[in-house]
């Protein structure tokens, strides 16, 4: 009887997917770090720093999902500063990479405020619409909630760092969408983004570099610059399509072990996947990531509470919109804006901060019955 209850606790799909994900991340990032016998570097050296990163990031999900989530809300003012805390630091004491100066040294690690944000963003947020929700379809509760994410988004577009923000509206939209939020919200919504980015950016308000700007629209047409801005893409294309149905084998796709492909450990990992895995890897990848989804969106739908709901819609939210823009962009369909494949690209902060959300999951689903 105690296995049947322990069964009913444990969703072992979950659990199992993601160590799928995890092993098949750790797989890709070793083949696009791998370098060549004859060139000095430890070949295992970032593939050692996932390793750590996915060990420690267990071990927040075991906590997480012991955790009973319901605590969190009355924790909703103290992360909320904290969030606005570490944004703010990271634009004093940050490292700036590829642009942005979005990372905090800490020995050989560089750690990402920003990824952090995100999963505190959800709790807040799904704190807020729980502690209001007969009261969604009010303006006034519109204009909360727009300064309830306005803070955040601002301290990520000044560092700056554009796919976060965007992030950021992906999982206010879901959450909105679960909520139960009025469609005029939604129009309300789009029509200030557009002014605010129109306003900010012909005023120098927000910090758009000309890189970033190049990223976003490249993917209309790469071959206008096919040896600058359009570089990226084209080789990320010319991987994908290379590998075919099979791949090219583990180890041995031409354009990463070449170096063609740029960002190949990070932004470009999905592209590795299909050079040497081929349609088949890459089939297998988003079966992967298509189970997540369905078991995330289960455990929204089963929770015993609002705030449950709203906790793994946002989850759910960060995961649909993080895996269509990476893979869209390796292959053309979306803009390039460097935002992580989940539980596959390297990153240490990215790895822990997904791992932590399935750990919320893990809890909410142990505790629908309850």
């Amino acid at each position: 009887m105690n296995i049947l209850g322990m069964n009913r606790k444990i969703d072992l799909v979950t659990i199992v997917t993601v160590l799928l994900l995890c092993a098949f991340g750790m797989l890709a990032v070793y083949s696009a770090t791998k370098v060549n016998p004859a060139q000095a570097g430890d070949q295992y050296f970032l593939l050692k720093k996932q390793i750590i990163a996915i060990t420690v990031g267990i071990v927040g999900l075991l906590i997480a999902s012991l955790y009973d989530y319901n605590k969190l809300k009355k924790f909703m003012i103290p992360l909320y500063v904290l969030n606005a805390a570490m944004l703010t630091t990271v634009l004093f004491i940050g490292s700036t990479v590829r642009g942005a100066e979005s990372w905090i040294q800490i020995g050989s690690f560089q750690l990402q405020p920003s990824e952090f944000s995100k999963l505190i963003l959800i709790i807040t947020l799904a704190s807020f619409f729980a502690s209001r929700k007969t009261q969604l379809d009010s303006f006034k509760d519109l204009l909360i909630t727009l300064a309830h994410i306005g803070v955040p988004l601002l301290l990520v577009l000044a560092q700056p760092d554009l796919g976060t923000a965007i992030c950021y509206i992906a999982i206010l939209l879901g959450m909105m969408l679960v909520a139960g939020s009025p469609a005029r919200h939604f129009a309300i919504i789009f029509l200030a983004g557009i002014i605010f980015i129109t306003v900010g950016i012909q005023f120098d308000l927000i910090k758009i570099k000309g890189y970033q700007l190049d990223r976003l629209t490249v993917f209309i047409n790469p071959d206008n610059d096919p040896q600058g801005a359009g570089y990226n893409l084209l080789q990320s294309k010319i991987a994908v399509g290379s590998g075919q149905i099979t791949g090219k084998g583990l180890f041995s796709g031409t354009q990463t072990r070449l170096q063609f492909l740029p960002e190949r450990h990070t932004d470009f990992i999905f592209s590795v996947i299909g050079e040497e895995t081929g349609f088949i890897g890459s089939s297998f990848l988003l079966l992967l990531f298509f189970v997540l989804i369905m078991r995330g969106l289960q455990t929204a739908l089963s929770s015993k509470n609002f705030f449950g709901t709203l906790l793994a819609a946002g989850i759910v939210s960060l995961w649909i919109f993080q895996i269509l823009e990476n893979v869209g962009m390796t292959i053309g369909l979306m803009p390039i804006t460097g935002i992580p494949l989940p539980f596959i690209s390297y990153g240490n902060s990215s790895l822990m901060v997904h791992l932590f959300s399935v750990g919320l999951l893990l809890s909410i689903y142990a505790r629908r019955y309850v």
